[in-house]
């Protein structure tokens, strides 16, 4: 018997070490015959702790919200023929979402020991790169590519052989292929997620990238704040070196590759390559201009290929599989599947991959099961701190790189933070702005100082002090900044304030002329009164309110006194009568 405890960082976030410790403690008090393991995230975060159970016969049990005390009544039901712990194992519906998802990039996370090279090479690992050494030209190789129709998962959709190729026709050594994992969009967890489950996936994709263009060394950039993931993409390498994968003349094709890690310090802006092969070369994180491209000039000015994680994580299964079987996948120009990190409001949140062509709607509601507390839906932000709100009636618009930019969304790295009713658009429009102007590098000044004009003007509009103009002020904002940046950061920024203004331009409105939040979420325009109808006179929130800004005597109507009323909330959650309405 086998027990796979999953930990990757949601997993440890919910409690999954000390459950594998009362595991391991219940296994060696009882001297049972069962082999403890441990694997990533398998994509249902809002069911960690999840732990699978194998039988000799290798038929898997899924538990799902393990707790340390639940730990000996399974081992009990498992080692006994007990009736199995049924309330923690995972449902049909659950199992249903898991089934309508196409797994490429993370087909092994979740179902491998990341730490331990033989459970990858027994899922064929490392068959891809031996094909491309003794069977391939690097032509044939990147042309492989093409037919796949990958497209790189980072943002901007770039045709990866385009870029491979690019690099390959440089005449000029050495040349370097580096992976960008500096995954800095807020509710997007894609990269980590592939790095801690399935290292030796993206080391691979890795090597074959570096087979194609020519290039003998390998750069990690991975974000310091991910430690998991840079631990074992460490042991990955290690033990990939250990076994001469990784090397000197590998599998005696006269191929040099090797790799290292650099861990970045955190800004967003390093996501754009420019920027990040600054800070490779120890300078501050600052894009440069193009061209020259980094397929031209990049790392120490010498010929560079960068491509993200989950585009890395696609190539292994394209060569075992073929091109064409790619391409069969997703839309005419959107091939394959995309990996998104679904969060917010969403009552299944995790990592979902999915074939290209699928609905918002499918997504969300499908995949996510639908809104927390059975809400309504408002948005779905795609595309991170660059890119859009997608309303609800644009549910049914199909995800793939052409219909999410038509919404004014990108697709991007994959984040999907849906929002429900609550939701003030403004709100959320004034946390992504704030967001991208805190992580400018400053470089030029309609990124620098657009974004904090912009910021300014939305934290005025949902402070209430919003006047006729500011809307059209804006708008010309959005378009300097877009047209007046030098990287993708400044270009993007105004996207979250774009796409609210487009589909949500009556939230503005009410916020400037009505100095009211529909939403209820912006402090200074909300108004407390105690309801006439509900106040009995119990006291409860006299007593609670921090100003003194509620009076009544005892069992009549109470008054709260707006100019003393600070907005807190604080008498509205302590009575019991629901008697404090808010405007």
């Amino acid at each position: 018997m086998r027990i796979v405890v999953g930990q990757g960082s949601c997993g440890i976030a919910a409690g999954a070490s000390k459950v594998s410790k009362a595991f391991e403690e219940e296994i060696a008090s009882r001297n049972a015959p069962i082999q403890l393991e441990l694997t990533g995230c398998c994509g249902t975060c809002y069911l960690e702790p999840v732990v699978d159970i194998y039988d000799d016969a290798n038929t898997k049990k899924t538990y799902v919200m393990v707790t340390p005390e639940m730990v000996g009544e399974i081992i009990d039901s498992e080692l006994h023929g007990k009736t199995p712990v049924e309330s923690q194992l995972i449902s049909e519906e659950d199992l249903d979402a898991q089934q309508k998802q196409k797994k490429v990039a993370l087909q092994n996370a979740g179902h491998i020991n990341p730490e331990d090279i033989s459970e990858y090479i027994e899922k064929e690992g490392y068959q891809a790169i031996e094909k491309c050494l003794k069977k391939m030209t690097p032509a044939e190789v990147i042309n492989e590519i093409k037919i796949s129709g990958l497209r790189g998962r980072g943002g901007a959709g770039f045709p990866t052989w385009f870029k491979w190729n690019a690099a390959y026709q440089q005449q000029s050594t050495p040349k370097y292929m580096v992976c960008n994992a500096d995954e800095g969009d807020p509710g997007a967890f894609m990269d980590r997620s592939i790095l801690e489950g399935d290292p030796h996936g993206v080391i691979e994709g890795m090597m074959i990238g570096g087979y194609a263009t020519g290039a003998n060394e390998g750069i990690f950039y991975v974000r310091a704040e991910y430690p998991l993931a840079i631990e074992r993409l460490q042991k990955a390498i290690d033990q990939a070196r250990e076994k001469g994968i990784l090397g000197k003349n590998i599998m005696g094709s006269g191929f040099d590759f090797d790799l290292w890690i650099k861990a970045g310090a955190g800004a967003f802006v390093c996501g754009e390559e420019t920027a990040l092969i600054a800070s490779l070369e120890g300078e501050r994180g600052m894009p440069r201009l193009k061209p020259p491209f980094p397929a031209q000039k990049g790392f120490w000015q010498q010929p560079t290929n960068i491509n993200n994680v989950e585009t890395l994580a696609n190539i292994p299964w394209i060569f075992r599989n073929g091109g064409a079987a790619f391409a069969a996948m997703g839309t005419e120009k959107s091939k394959g599947t995309k990996v998104f990190a679904l969060a917010g409001k969403t009552k299944k949140g995790g990592l979902v991959e999915i074939p290209m062509g699928l609905t918002l709607r499918e997504v969300i509601y499908d995949i996510g099961g639908g809104i927390l507390d059975d809400k309504a839906f408002k948005a779905v932000q795609m595309g991170g701190p660059s890119g859009g709100c997608i309303p609800a009636h644009l549910l049914d618009t199909p995800v793939d790189y052409e219909s999410i930019t038509e919404t004014g969304a990108i697709m991007g790295s994959g984040g999907m933070v849906v929002m429900d009713e609550t939701t003030c658009m403004v709100g959320m429009a004034k946390f992504f702005l704030d967001f991208t102007r805190k992580e400018s590098c400053g470089k030029c000044i309609h990124c620098r100082m657009g974004t904090m004009r912009m910021l300014e003007i939305l934290t005025r509009i949902t402070e209430g002090e919003g006047k006729e103009g500011d809307i059209e002020l804006l708008e010309e904002l959005c378009e300097r900044v877009k047209e007046g940046s030098l990287c993708a950061l400044g270009g993007t920024a105004p996207n979250p304030v774009l796409t609210t203004l487009q589909y949500f331009r009556d939230e503005y409105e009410a916020h400037i002329y009505d100095k009211k939040c529909p939403s209820h979420q912006c402090t200074q325009l909300l108004t407390y009164t105690v309801s006439e109808t509900t106040c009995v006179g119990c006291g409860i929130c006299k007593k609670n309110c921090p100003t003194d800004a509620i009076t009544g005597n005892n069992k009549e109507l109470h008054v709260i006194h707006q100019d003393l009323c600070i907005k807190c909330g604080k008498c509205k959650t302590v009575c019991p009568f629901k008697a404090i309405d808010v405007d």
